[in-house]
């Protein structure tokens, strides 16, 4: 199959895409956090072709993207509380709220579960096409399962070109991470997953919120099992102050290993990709996945990634390095608040 990049600035090549969505073919498309791989979230065999494009494990479900807080009602069998709170806040943007799911929902895209995790982007393109489909979209990052996610039209490309007919290019993605995922299904607040929106900002909204702690058995959003963002070498992160990590990367890379540094610790060895400054989380983010793929291209047999400060979006930067890494932590705290 040959596939087409187009403009998302054209409304024709909104139609375009449309009209493939109607007729249950997938689309790549932009949103504010990375690119998705769309398809019409009611039509199960256009959402299984979703699973096997990516190589995605059918026990992972899909968020599904609407152009407004009323188009989500439907498909929700209650809508709790919170959610006008919520949405008045949050909506368009980088949360995904998790509630219990309507019948209209097919069981493959909440992977057997009773809830669906629901959010209204924040990209012009995708709530356009949303809104030309006439239909709830469901999409995942549009990339190879286990692989950094795209945030730029030309990733897409590289991962899944020639396995669907249109990527709908709208420039790079600002926010860089995905979405923050919010269970609010039965009463207790609880972030599944850290994102765009970050969790200070919700305690402004919620105090109650909870943050998961990874050992339920129920996997109730993306992100939260399978391997996640990995390069083809190995990622060891770094878990200290910058000028420790940035230490020991000194001592220890060579011209067989790279490094993801922060741009003000950096130095000079052509195997080193900056990512932003380290207090400078918002860039970090952005920067994040287009890095990772840029050390991916690198023959290299092991990588070593700064960590940065687990405040503000550098909870969700720092979730994805940990994600890429294994669980791969070298620990250079020595003493409680060096981090």
């Amino acid at each position: 199959m040959n596939t087409i990049i187009l403009d998302a600035g054209k409304k024709e090549n909104i139609m375009l895409c449309a009209e493939a969505i109607k007729s249950g073919n997938l689309v790549a498309i932009p949103t504010e956090t990375v690119y998705g791989l769309g398809a019409n979230a009611l039509n199960e065999k256009a959402v299984s072709a979703i699973f096997a494009t990516k190589g995605r494990q059918a026990d992972n479900p899909l968020i599904v993207h609407v152009a407004s807080p009323s188009d989500a009602k439907p498909l929700v069998s209650s809508v709790p509380p919170c959610f006008d709170m919520i949405v008045d806040m949050f909506w368009p943007g980088p949360l995904t709220l998790v509630m219990k799911k309507s019948a209209i929902i097919p069981s493959i895209v909440s992977a057997g579960l009773d809830t669906v995790a629901i959010r209204v982007p924040n990209h012009p393109a995708a709530l356009a096409l949303i809104r030309s489909s006439g239909c709830p979209i469901a999409a995942p990052s549009a990339n190879l399962s286990g692989s950094p996610s795209p945030t730029k039209a030309v990733h897409v490309n590289n991962d899944i070109g020639g396995k669907i007919k249109y990527i709908l290019d709208g420039g790079d993605c600002k926010v860089g991470v995905e979405s923050t995922v919010l269970d609010i299904s039965d009463g207790t607040l609880r972030i599944l997953r850290p994102g765009g929106v970050t969790l200070g900002e919700i305690k402004k909204l919620l105090q109650t919120v909870e943050l998961d702690d990874g050992t339920s058995s129920s996997v109730r959003s993306p992100g939260m099992k399978y391997r996640h963002y990995a390069t083809k070498a190995p990622i060891k992160a770094l878990l200290g102050s910058p000028s420790e990590t940035a230490e020991y990367i000194k001592r220890n890379i060579n011209g067989n290993t790279a490094a993801l540094m922060f741009d003000d610790f950096s130095f000079n060895h052509p195997n080193i990709v900056t990512f932003g400054a380290s207090e400078d989380h918002v860039a970090q983010a952005s920067k994040l996945f287009d890095a990772l793929r840029e050390l991916d291209s690198m023959d290299v047999s092991a990588i070593f990634a700064q960590i940065p400060k687990e405040d503000g979006l550098g909870m969700a930067v720092a979730n994805r390095i940990r994600k890429a890494a294994s669980g791969k932590i070298i620990s250079l705290v020595f003493c409680p608040g060096t981090g």
